[in-house]
This record gives C-alpha cells, structure tokens and sequence, in this order.
C-alpha cells in the first residue's frame, strides 16, 4: 500500500509538473524543488542539484541505529558542454562522493539492479585490503544475474558466456573485465597506474583525503556543486587518465581494460547466491537497441590507438590482450552471420550451387565425425587413449538453446553422411566390413529415433481430443513463444533488416524446390535448402506478425512494404551480380 500511494504521488508529480505544496515539510525542500519549475529547466539543460536525505550523524532508525548516508546528485548539464553519458555521470558521481565523504571503495551499480545478499559487502572485505590475494587488485566483480527470466531465454539475454564462463577463464589471468554494475572499486585505481599515482587537480578528490567537514555543511556543498558543474573537468585528466573512461560507447568494458593496462588486476567473485538482481530487455526491440550499442562501441576500442590486439596484447600480454580482443571484435562475426542469411538464398533462386556436393569431405556440418569415417574407409587405424587424468577440458552446451541448436547441426549433418553415396550401411560395408559399417551407421541413423519419439509424445494428445485435429492448436504456441510473446514495440530500424531476410528466405524455400525440380539434382542445392529452411523455421514468428496478428505485436504495414521492396531490390542485385 505504501508503495502503491507513492507511485500514485509520483505520477501525478509528473503529469502537474510540479510537487502539491501539501508535500513539502520545509523551507529547505521548496527552495530545491524551486529549481525545477524555471522555463530553462530540461533533461539536456539544468544545473547540478545535491540534497543530503540521510545524515548518518544524526539520523537514526526506529531502532535507534544510525542510518547511511543518503544522498541525491544530478550533475549540471549544458548543451554546449558534452556529459560523456553514464562514464560522465560516474565520474560526477565520482567526485561528489569524494567531496563529501571520500570512502576508500565504491559500488557501481545500476538502477535497475539491488542487492540480494546482505554479505557481500563482507565478501569484498576479503579481497580488497588483502594485498596477499592480488597485489594490484583494483576491484571486485561479481557476475550479472536476473530475475524473472523466462526459462526459455529467447533473447540469449542472461549472457552466460559474457558474465560467466569467460570471466572464469580471464579470472587465472589478471581478472575479469568490469561489466558496468556489480562491481567493487578501490577508489585508488581511478588515479593512476599502481607505480605512477597522478594527482588531481583539487587536492578534496584525493584518494588519501580525510573529510573532516559535516556533508551538509555550506563548505562541503559548495565543493560538491563545483565538482558537479559540466564545466569543471575541462583541461583535466578526468576521462583520459583519471576516473572512468570517455571514448566509448562500451565505458564499462573500455574502462576495466584501461585499468588493466596500466597493470591493476580485478578478482571475479561468483558466490552460490547471487550477489545482485537485475532486469533484463524483455522486448526484441530492447534487445536489438542493446546489442547495437555494445557493438558500436566495442568497434570503436578495437579500430583505436588503444586496440586489445595491438595495445593490449603490449599493456597486459598474449593472452589477456586476446581475451579482451574477443569482446572488442565480436560484432565482426555479423558479417559472415550476414552473408549466410542472404547468399545462399540469393543464389538458390538463381539456381546456382555455391557449396559442395552432399557427402563431399569438407561438406558435411559433421566434418570431424565424416574425415574419421572417410580415413577408415580408406585403411587408417585408430586409437582410443583415456587417461586417468583428462588430457583436455571443454565447454558444454550452458542452456536449452544451444543444446537445441547443437542436436539440430549434429542431426543434419549425419542424416547428410548417412544418405549419401558414401552411406555407411554400403560404401562403409565394402570398405570396412560389417561390423566397423554398422558401428559407424548407428550415428549416422540415431537422428531417426526422433520420429518415433515425436509420435509418442504427440499420440496421447490426439487420441485424448478424439480425433479432433489438433496441429493449428499445438502449432500456434510456437508462434507466440519464439520471439513475439513479449513483444510491444517495434524498432524501426532494426526490424527491416530482420524481417527482409525473414522474406528472403521464405522466398527462396520455396523457389529451391522449383529449382530443384528443374534441374533434377537435389545434392549440388542441399546445404542452401537446408539453410533457407533453418531460416524460415527461426522466422515463424515474424510471419505469424505478418499475417495472423490483429494486437499489438502485430507487424507494421510500413516495415512489411519496405523489407518485401528491399528483397526485390537484393535479387534484382543479384541477378545482375551472379549470372555476370
């Protein structure tokens, strides 16, 4: 109910643009919310604004303990003067804090995340004063979690490999990378190197700086304001050599990797309960706007002076410099992901073979399982070595999804080897024998076994309606569950590209099986069949969007005319191109 009647408060705060006069306790309160109702007063122009809401000298609870300081800051923003975005904002924050009270460690974390573990805290006492750990430590990171995820994840959103499994790997190095929430920092690495400590410009922000001043003294806040001030980091370190790093639009990843350069380490911190809980994008238009952003600025670390593969690998070594090369240039991996989702589709329905004749050695999506058979086929041996002690270590399928995506290639691909002309149920046999065939066959074949499963968990249901048919019904979850369920915006931008190649390889799906009957030769266009299908099979939704959805999540008419016109537009391209 408390919750509630603020909510309530608040929105109706906003709607009036200004706070009921029944609200305000004091003078103080109304000279603060003052400043707000000037005609100059706007999200991209407004000065600083500071208020002390809890004092922890005198505040107390209803218990009689004394409550944390609480304050509010809001850095003034000019637009004549760039904020530098959430790395100006820290670095605001940054400054302020010290003015006022200058704590040795400092948690960032976003405003769409809370604690979820009252002994974390305790846990970073560990680590950061203990100089035996990590000599250098800089700070501590724990790893991003959520709630509320649903279990399928179609989004990929809780990033496991991002927040977990490669953290894990750079923590036996000089420690994970900073994630932009979650995270612990000694005040003293945003100074300088260990070796080099660089001083700032007004000796309050110090590191080592006692504040000996109440906060809400006329002093203190006077400072405060000053540091606040989008004027005052002009002809300063702060953004290059101090404080949170500018020229990104990642300042979380560009950040830790500075830090790391000038040689301080971080630990990874990954307790059985989750440190912190977050929210995750929950529409596919969130998603899209998120990678987009992560993918401009990683770009702009790795194509910069300061590039993991050529700054990085100097500052830190091989190894750490090719980890965070990893990040800086994972959205070049759009390009190929790009070039299969149109080329294939592109030249199918021009009727030209691009990949290799099915049961061809380098053809099969089971390359390692086919280059054995095909060695044994021709008279190699082999030996099978099983250590007490394993010789290699690797990554398993961390979701549903990649399990799922994993089974589908392993699938396809011996289904691929296994009616081929070098079947192993007969070319296999006369090269091999009966016994080593038939051994080779049983994976070939297992893909089969799901047809009997998929009767069995499909038989029950539809003896229990009756008769009735059922597949619509069962069908149109799929629909919804894939990507629109959560649904309600669009972006623009973002979607005509997704739903041009959704088009594209519907368009080419069928036009295959015109071309396949023309040319009475299904091995030379198998592979792009079978990727214009994997394509349509992952764009049901978009369809579903297209055609049958009458709510919100309903496609918009303009996306639908601009991506059809973009795939007329890409195969009269190609019909020029690729019959040239």
């Amino acid at each position: 109910m408390m919750y509630e009647s603020m909510k309530m408060k608040v929105e109706a705060a906003v709607e009036r643009g200004k706070v009921k006069e029944e609200y305000i306790s004091s003078e103080e309160e109304r000279q603060l919310l003052s400043q707000y109702r000037t005609q100059d007063f706007t999200r991209q122009n407004h000065p600083s604004l500071i208020q002390v809401l809890l004092n922890s000298k005198t505040d107390v609870d209803n218990r009689g303990g004394a409550m944390p300081n609480l304050i509010y800051v809001s850095r003034e923003k000019s637009k004549s003067a760039p904020h530098h975005f959430k790395a100006g904002a820290l670095n605001a924050l940054l400054r302020v804090s010290a003015s006022m009270t200058n704590s040795p460690i400092i948690l960032t974390l976003d405003c769409d995340m809370y604690s979820n573990d009252p002994f974390t805290a305790q846990r970073v006492l560990c680590y950061l004063p203990n100089r035996s750990t990590r000599p250098n430590c800089g700070y501590v990171q724990f790893p991003q979690r959520y709630h509320g995820l649903n279990k399928a994840d179609i989004y990929a959103s809780e990033h496991k490999r991002l927040f977990l499994s490669n953290p894990i790997g750079m923590d036996g190095l000089n420690g994970p990378s900073y994630v932009g929430t979650g995270c612990f920092f000694r005040r003293r690495v945003f100074f300088g190197a260990p070796s080099s400590y660089i001083k700032p410009e007004t000796p309050e922000l110090a590191p080592d700086h006692i504040v000996d001043k109440p906060i809400n003294g006329r002093e203190v806040l006077s400072l405060a304001h000053h540091v606040a001030s989008c004027s005052y980091e002009n002809r300063t370190n702060w953004g290059s050599k101090m404080g949170f790093r500018y020229g990104s639009l990642v300042e979380d990843y560009y950040t830790g990797y500075r830090l790391q350069c000038e040689g301080w380490q971080s630990i990874f911190c990954d307790p059985s309960r989750p440190a912190f809980l977050g929210d995750v994008p929950i529409t596919l238009d969130d998603v899209l706007s998120q990678n987009k952003r992560w993918s401009v600025g990683l770009l702009e670390v790795g194509f910069s002076k300061y590039s993991p593969s050529t700054f990085g690998i100097r500052a830190m070594g091989l190894l750490m410099g090719q980890s965070y090369a990893h990040y800086a240039f994972w959205p070049i991996w759009s390009f190929p992901v790009t070039v299969y989702a149109v080329l294939p589709s592109l030249a199918l329905l021009q009727g030209i073979p691009i990949f290799p004749k099915m049961g061809f050695r380098y053809g099969s999506l089971v390359e390692d399982y086919y280059t054995g058979y095909r060695l044994q086929c021709e008279g190699w041996q082999s030996i099978f070595c099983d250590p007490n002690r394993p010789a290699f270590l690797g990554d398993v399928p961390i979701s549903l999804n990649d399990a799922l995506n994993q089974n589908k290639r392993w699938s396809v691909g011996l289904l691929e080897v296994g009616f081929s002309k070098y079947s192993p149920s007969s070319f296999g046999i006369r090269a091999m024998g009966v016994l080593m065939a038939q051994s080779y066959a049983h994976y070939a074949f297992s893909p089969i076994w799901s047809l009997p499963i998929t009767v069995y968990a499909f038989l029950p249901s539809l003896a229990l309606l009756q008769g009735i048919p059922v597949f619509p019904k069962v069908y149109e979850p799929l629909f919804y569950l894939y990507v629109f369920l959560f649904l309600g915006a669009y972006g623009q931008d973002c979607l005509d590209f997704i739903l041009t190649e959704a088009i594209l390889n519907l368009t080419a799906f069928f036009g295959g099986f015109v071309v396949i009957l023309k040319e009475r030769n299904i091995d030379n266009f198998f592979m792009q069949m079978f990727i214009a299908g994997f394509g349509v099979m992952n764009s049901l939704p978009f369809y579903d969007a297209m055609v049958l959805r009458r709510d919100k999540g309903r496609m918009p008419t303009k996306t639908t005319i601009t991506s059809t016109l973009l795939v007329g537009l890409l195969y009269g391209i190609a019909s020029f191109v690729l019959t040239i």
